[in-house]
């Protein structure tokens, strides 16, 4: 079944460095290849302490994506390998997602 998910995506790599734009863009064509499409909303702040007791603060992109559980952990585990990261976060938005098509109409 599908759902809608979100998925909190790094801003910037674990030595400080900015991810440039284009390797988000390899990213968003990998969930692309999984899902069909995605929604990325404006970058938010956040801070997690790791099992170690470390604070991180950084900025992440929250991306929305329709997909399956198995889909979205597919995404989460390559997310974690394509940006180095310790963790992921990712969480149900809704369980009713409805995508209504149309026929395209020249005006």
């Amino acid at each position: 079944m599908k759902q809608l998910w979100e998925i909190l995506v790094p801003c910037v790599r674990n030595n400080g460095r900015p991810i440039r734009t284009r390797c988000h863009r390899v990213w968003d064509a990998k969930v692309r290849e999984i899902t069909g499409g995605l929604t990325i909303l404006p970058p938010a702040k956040g801070q997690w302490l790791a099992p170690d007791g470390e604070l991180f603060a950084e900025r992440m992109i929250p991306v929305r994506i329709v997909s399956t559980e198995e889909e979205i952990e597919q995404i989460a585990d390559m997310t974690a390998a394509f940006y180095s990261q310790l963790a992921v976060m990712y969480y149900r938005v809704s369980d009713l997602v409805r995508v209504k098509h149309y026929a395209v109409q020249v005006v």
